[in-house]
Order: C-alpha cells, then sequence, then structure tokens
C-alpha cells in the first residue's frame, strides 16, 4: 500500500491509555502505550503488575491494540516521548505482543526497565533504546525515527519525526512552548521550523488544554508562586506538607530549595517519589545528596512521620504523594489518621498540582480536602502551573511547522472541538486538512 495510515487506538476519546499506530505502507511505527489512569484507581502508589492485559482492555485501562491487526502492517518500532504512566504504563501489557525494540530517552527509558521489571504476567523481551532528544535512528531503509526536544512537566521529553518518502509524520504528545524552564532546555524551534520548510505531511498533537485561551506559563512561574507561598511560612512553627506530582523533578527540586531557605529539612515520602527520584539521580537530572532523605515503603513512611512528629513539625518539610486524593497515597493516609502525623489547627497542606479533569478525581481531591479542613488545616490550592499547551501554544506550534494534514489526540469530544476552532482560524479546514478521529479508526492519507 502506497499511502499513510493513522491508526486511533487509544486516547482519541479520553485522557488518558494514549496510543497511535501509525501505517506507512506496510511498515509500522507505533507510539505510546499509555493507561488510563482513572479507570482502575491506579496513582502514583498503585501498580498493576498483576491484572492481566484482558482484565484491563476490558475496563478501558488500556488500549485496545487489535486495531493494529486489522492494519494490514507490521510494527517495526514502539517509540514513547516520555515517561508519564498514560504514555508508557501499559508496555509490560502489550509490547510483548510486537517483535520491535521500545525506543525512548533516558529517563523514559529507565523507567520502562521498571514497569517491566516489575510485571508479574507477561514475560516483555524487547530491547529497550535510549536515545536521546536531538538523535535518529534508522527504523527501515525508507522509515527514520527523530527525537526533538521539547519541554513538559516531566523531563527528557520528546516530539517524535518520523521521516518518510511521503513527508515528516510529527507526533506531539505531550508539550508546553517553555522558553525559560528551570531544568533543561528550550524546545527546540530551530530543528521544528527546519522540519517545517522540509514538509510535515501531519501533524498528530494532543488537546488537553487546547479549550484554555492564551498560553501555558513556565515552569518559572511555577517556582515562583511555591517559593511565595514557602516563604510566607517561614516564621511559623506550624507544620508544613507538600503534595505534588512524582515525575514532576523541576517541581520537587524547586520545593526542596524553598525548604532548605526557610531552614526545613526536606523528606520526600511515597513509593512513587522514590522511583522517580532515583530515576532522576541515575540519568543526571538530580544530585545524589545526603541531605535529602526519600522513604517509599510504608513501615519506613510511618517511621519518618512518627519521628518528624517527635523532632518537631517545624523543623520539616514532608513533600508526599496524594495530589488528586488518591485512596492509600500519603496525604490521604495523613487526612484519615492513619499515621502518626498530627494535623492541627494552622498547619498548611500546598497542593503543588491541578486536578486531573476527571470526575473521580475531583470527587478523591474534594474529600481529601475536606478532612484536611475538619483538622483545621489551611489549604493553598493550585500552586501550579500546567505542563500542557494553551491554545496560542497550539496555534504558535501550528505556523511554526505548517503541516498539511492536522489529527488532533490525547483528548476529550470537547478539547478536540476547541484544537478544531483554533485550527480553522488559522486556515484549516475538518475533513479536508483537519480530522477527527475515534479510537478504532483509521485515517488513510493518500
Amino acid at each position: 500500500m502506497s499511502n499513510v495510515g493513522i491508526v486511533a487506538v487509544g486516547g482519541y476519546d479520553e485522557i488518558g491509555r494514549n496510543m497511535t499506530a501509525i501505517r506507512i505502507g506496510q511498515d509500522v511505527v507505533v507510539m505510546d502505550m499509555g493507561v488510563r489512569l482513572d479507570r482502575v484507581q491506579i496513582h502514583e502508589d498503585t501498580d498493576v503488575e498483576s491484572l492481566h492485559s484482558s482484565e484491563l482492555i476490558a475496563m478501558g485501562a488500556i488500549p485496545d491494540d487489535s486495531v493494529i491487526e486489522n492494519s494490514a502492517g507490521q510494527v517495526r518500532v514502539i517509540a514513547c516521548t516520555h515517561g508519564h504512566l498514560d504514555h508508557i504504563g501499559a508496555i509490560s501489557k502489550l509490547a510483548h505482543r510486537y517483535k520491535a525494540p521500545i525506543v525512548a530517552t533516558p529517563f523514559t527509558a529507565d523507567l520502562i526497565n521498571q514497569e517491566i521489571k516489575s510485571e508479574r504476567i507477561f514475560n516483555v523481551g524487547n530491547q529497550v533504546i535510549s536515545m536521546k532528544a536531538g538523535e535518529k535512528m534508522q527504523v527501515t531503509p525508507d522509515i527514520e525515527l527523530e527525537f526533538v526536544r521539547v519541554q513538559h512537566s516531566i523531563v527528557d521529553c520528546v516530539f517524535a519525526a518520523i521521516h518518510t518518502k511521503f513527508g515528516v509524520i510529527l507526533y506531539a504528545n505531550d508539550f508546553k512552548i517553555d522558553r525559560n524552564p528551570t531544568l533543561g532546555e528550550p524546545p527546540d524551534f530551530q530543528r521544528l521550523r527546519q522540519l517545517g520548510r522540509k514538509g510535515v505531511l501531519a501533524l498528530i498533537t494532543e488537546t488537553t488544554n487546547a479549550g484554555i485561551s492564551g498560553k501555558t506559563p513556565s515552569e518559572q512561574i511555577a517556582k515562583d508562586l511555591v517559593w511565595d507561598v514557602l516563604m510566607g511560612t517561614e516564621e511559623s512553627r506550624s507544620g508544613v506538607l507538600v503534595t505534588t506530582f512524582s515525575s514532576h523533578i523541576a517541581r520537587i527540586k524547586a520545593i526542596i530549595e524553598a525548604a532548605r531557605k526557610m531552614g526545613r529539612k526536606p523528606v520526600l515520602l511515597g513509593r512513587s517519589m522514590e522511583k522517580y527520584w532515583g530515576t532522576a539521580i541515575r540519568t543526571g537530572y538530580a544530585d545524589r545528596d545526603d541531605g535529602l532523605t526519600v522513604y517509599g515503603r510504608r513501615k519506613s513512611v510511618d517511621k519518618a512521620l512518627k519521628r518528624i512528629m517527635q523532632e518537631g513539625k517545624d523543623k520539616y518539610l514532608p513533600i508526599m504523594t496524594g495530589h488528586q486524593g488518591e485512596p492509600g497515597a500519603i496525604l490521604s493516609r495523613v487526612a484519615n489518621g492513619e499515621t502518626e502525623y498530627q494535623v492541627d489547627s494552622g498547619d498548611k497542606v500546598v497542593f503543588s498540582a491541578g486536578i486531573i479533569p476527571q470526575p473521580l478525581n475531583i470527587s478523591n481531591r474534594y474529600i481529601v480536602e475536606t478532612k484536611l479542613k475538619m483538622k483545621g488545616a489551611r489549604i493553598y490550592d493550585n500552586i501550579h502551573v500546567s505542563g500542557h499547551a494553551c491554545r496560542e501554544d497550539h496555534w504558535e506550534l501550528l505556523r511554526m511547522i505548517n503541516p498539511q494534514h492536522v489529527i488532533p489526540s490525547h483528548g476529550t469530544l470537547s478539547t478536540h472541538g476547541s484544537y478544531l476552532m483554533m485550527a480553522e482560524e488559522t486556515g484549516y479546514n475538518l475533513g479536508y486538512s483537519v480530522h477527527m478521529i475515534r479510537n478504532g479508526q483509521e485515517l488513510i492519507l493518500d
């Protein structure tokens, strides 16, 4: 077949379980294999090692990749753009079905290897290849994979540029246009413009925040917000707790710096905090620091919280999991009185994370905040900036690369609709140059 097919495997009807198969003639490049976090109450301290892929597919937690069998192509490579679970969380359940290597940046590859190692049902024997942003890999004589540096709420995030005889297909999940990041370098705008001049056949892009006007603020703004809140508590002898994304290394580093400025000892609490911080150390994004203690297992976390109570809450700044109110996460256990850490009137709880816009998360977060308020805690909410592009960032990317075709992904009908309106303002037309596809469908680009 002398055409290109874009197969929507997962993430085109919802936020999460991202997976796209890009068919170039008879060859297929698979992009991402993620989970939908709310379908199985997965959060940063829960794993699905013991669940079978068929169970997870049935509950809509991972992509139904049977659609790839119907696209009449041979999978040559599985490429992952970054290390969030909604992009790599299904690799341990699905990758073994394909005789293809898994390619990811060093930080992401380390996380993938951890996922594979902890899997209890399937033997994932795929080779995991680490490839840095700016590097290329020859997949077949006619297909080349290139990683282009971008910024997101996790380090080592890239766009995947798939070079074919039909033109470049640019897979852009997830990203923000951050010209002043606190960790890592800004997006590689020069390379993106070069790709635009070469000729981009299709752009596949997330629409998570496409309905939000303006630009997404830089992570530097989030750092300033965190510092402003925490430094405002430095004279207080009350307890201060912070919760944020375990995978957001830049944010955690900002909180650690603020803790030391306050004269408090930072402590990372939670299994995923231990996991991601360890990965950051191994890949050079964090230093092995004797002054920072990390506790992952429940018993060691409980001992640490007991010691904090004994030595004085004013001497520590615990940084913990639980920003979505996930049952079993550290903050939820503190709110439930399941640890020896006592929240007293005037203690401060800082949520350096937005609520992921799904009903379950909204409900869980409300419950935890209410329990904390009942104990007298002061809540500092949404001390955060998003890792996803807003409307004007999407407009800027479109103008930068001028793709012939645009396919919205990683979102709902509502977010896709917002993106569509922006694209039409830029000169694209629904059904002609911008295409709405749903999970299980294939778009043919002749």
